[in-house]
């Protein structure tokens, strides 16, 4: 595993990534929410990638992991700026974005604003429990309420002994870009898993992101016995099967 190396944008933020060169496209991986590149489904897809010669980068958003900032400043828009400038700055050529549960909502926001530049950059997408609009589905009447008001609420982490805060900056930002109310406008190719036992992210999403995108070539692989973060060896191998199997022409 290569050093981590930091990206510093214009206002002092330093972004920490790990890159492997290779050939394209190259992979990019987008983390979970509160989560970084030290995950194992980002550790396995930079290990893939670098015993078959692939390009890969991965990346801890501002605030998360290794990079500095304050996380509760942290926002949709805020972290598809720092993945856009990273990919920017160290790749050429097409990338196929691979999202996590929230990091499969980003995937989506830097894929639009990545095919709005040049459509031929982005060659693919791969979502893991992907959660785009979780803002709107993912809290209750009460918690919106909260929110609206400027309020931060915390819930119960099942992954760590810390409750899980949601800033009311984040959740203004997410209900700005909301995306399942209209066609997604992007057309590569796309691939969806997600686990028919997920807690946390019901798998309908999926089925409604593959309906609201654009493309043609999208499917959807559900995992029956699947949770929300899918990390099991047999997870991460049908995630790795995606990867290599999906067109890069």
């Amino acid at each position: 595993m290569p050093d981590t190396q930091f990206h510093a944008l214009p206002d002092g933020r330093r972004i920490a990534f790990r890159h492997t060169p290779g050939a394209g496209p190259a992979l990019v991986f987008l983390s979970g929410y509160k989560s970084d590149m030290a995950g194992g489904k980002a550790q396995a897809l930079f290990g893939w990638a670098a015993a078959n010669g692939r390009a890969c980068l991965l990346l801890d958003y501002s605030g998360c992991g290794e990079s500095s900032g304050d996380f509760a400043q942290g926002t949709l828009s805020r972290w598809r700026d720092e993945v856009l400038a990273l990919i920017q700055a160290q790749l050429t050529g097409p990338v196929v974005l691979v999202g996590s549960s929230m990091g499969g909502w980003l995937m989506l926001l830097v894929g639009l604003a990545l095919g709005a530049q040049d459509p031929r950059r982005l060659a693919g997408l791969i979502g893991v429990a992907a959660a785009p609009d979780f803002t709107d589905w993912g809290f209750t009447a009460a918690q919106k309420q909260a929110l609206a008001q400027g309020e931060t609420i915390l819930e119960d982490n099942p992954y760590g002994p810390e409750p899980t805060p949601t800033h009311a900056a984040f959740w203004a930002d997410g209900e700005a870009n909301r995306l399942l109310g209209g066609e997604i406008a992007i057309g590569c190719p796309v691939r969806l898993l997600h686990g028919q036992a997920d807690a946390d992210v019901p798998w309908d999403v999926s089925i409604r992101l593959a309906a609201a995108l654009r493309s043609a070539d999208v499917q959807v692989a559900l995992i029956k016995d699947g949770d929300h973060r899918l990390s099991r060896e047999a997870d991460i191998a049908l995630l790795l099967r995606a990867v290599a199997a999906l067109p890069t022409g």
